[in-house]
């Protein structure tokens, strides 16, 4: 009945996504896909993604190739369900006031907080010498990489080389197991993933998601922003771990905040004569809002119960649903977020 609405009287317009990364978060951004996918009007041109928003780009496209929307969807849902199936052995669990308390966070989990702790004495060189990952058995299982080069969506994975500091843009067909656990790398916890030589940790340093690849290969104006951390926050964060959490998303979401920056410098000053300036500027960029992260801690970000994942799904496809009912006739037509507060400051 969602979808039937809010397709009523809607021609056919073409998107590209840009999904960023946060672990177990991701799977709002699941729920927010599940919920466009069910618009047959809605056509995908491209994703970038990062980190688990990397995850839910290349599941998602893979089973595009293969099914359609319909397999896109089942593709998401098979591998979430493989992710929570796979932390049912995770040493990250919830601490019992945690449960007590009804809360997703697992700040009073004694594993959480020995392995913080470890994480500033000891290294994933050291602790994790056999370089174990949870996700590289699922990404073999369920991702199909040959048939990622032939896909009709184009697929911008994002990993930062840890020699030059410097994001890289993979692309279709480039994109293997070891990119995607490349972009959600997380130095403190997994050893850098050697690439062609090189070494890189997660994504979100550089590009969290990328959007330069967006505007310049694909064919569509329309991008559709969907967050994870948030951009602003009410008040200062006062305990130790309320600063880390606010350095973490300030840090995640610097390079995003640049590009739709120079965006809207773009639109201010381009030459209509410089084709690239003009196709900056001329981009129509949303954002699917995400209200629920405000209230969930960092250290929910490694859980990965069924029960927390399902939830989150469930707020994504209503974030989804509350942006289509509002934007959907914006789509193709006009910008719904407003670039000139990023220039606030300068």
């Amino acid at each position: 009945m969602e979808a039937a609405n809010s397709s009523l009287s809607r021609d056919p317009v073409l998107v590209d996504l840009g999904l960023q990364g946060g672990g177990a978060h991701g799977a709002f951004t699941w729920g927010v896909l599940d919920r466009l996918l069910e618009e047959p009007w809605l056509g995908i041109d491209g994703i970038s993604g990062t980190s688990a928003g990397a995850m839910n780009a290349a599941v998602l496209v893979d089973g595009y190739t293969s099914g359609g929307a319909a397999g896109a969807r089942i593709a998401l849902d098979r591998f979430w369900r493989r992710v929570a199936d796979a932390g049912r052995f995770s040493p990250f669990q919830r601490g019992p006031l945690d449960v007590l308390l009804g809360r997703w966070t697992m700040d009073f989990s004694p594993f959480y907080a020995s392995a913080e702790l470890m994480s500033r004495i000891f290294s994933p060189y050291t602790w994790n010498p056999m370089d174990a990952h949870p996700l590289r058995t699922i990404l073999a299982d369920l991702v199909d990489f040959e048939r990622l080069k032939q896909a009709p969506i184009k697929l911008f994975i994002t990993a930062t080389n840890v020699r030059t500091g410097r994001g890289r843009v993979f692309k279709n067909d480039a994109i293997t197991p070891d990119v995607l656990l490349a972009s959600a790398c997380l130095p403190t916890m997994f050893r850098a993933v050697e690439i062609d030589g090189e070494p890189y940790w997660d994504g979100g340093f550089s590009g969290n998601p990328t959007i330069t690849p967006l505007i310049r290969e694909c064919k569509s104006q329309d991008t559709v922003l969907i967050p994870i951390n948030p951009i602003e926050r009410e008040g200062a964060p006062r305990s130790a771990a309320e600063i880390l959490d606010r350095l973490n998303e300030v840090s995640f979401n610097s390079v995003t905040l640049k590009e739709l920056r120079m965006m809207a410098l773009l639109r201010q000053v381009a030459d209509p004569g410089n084709t690239e300036g003009a196709q900056w500027a001329g981009m129509r960029i949303h954002i699917v809002s995400n209200e629920v992260m405000t209230r969930l801690g960092a250290s929910s970000k490694l859980n990965a119960e069924w029960p927390f994942l399902s939830f989150l799904r469930d707020e994504g496809r209503k974030a989804a649903q509350t942006f289509l009912r509002t934007h959907a006739q914006d789509l193709g037509r006009r910008s719904t977020l407003d670039l000139d507060a990023f220039l606030e400051g300068i």
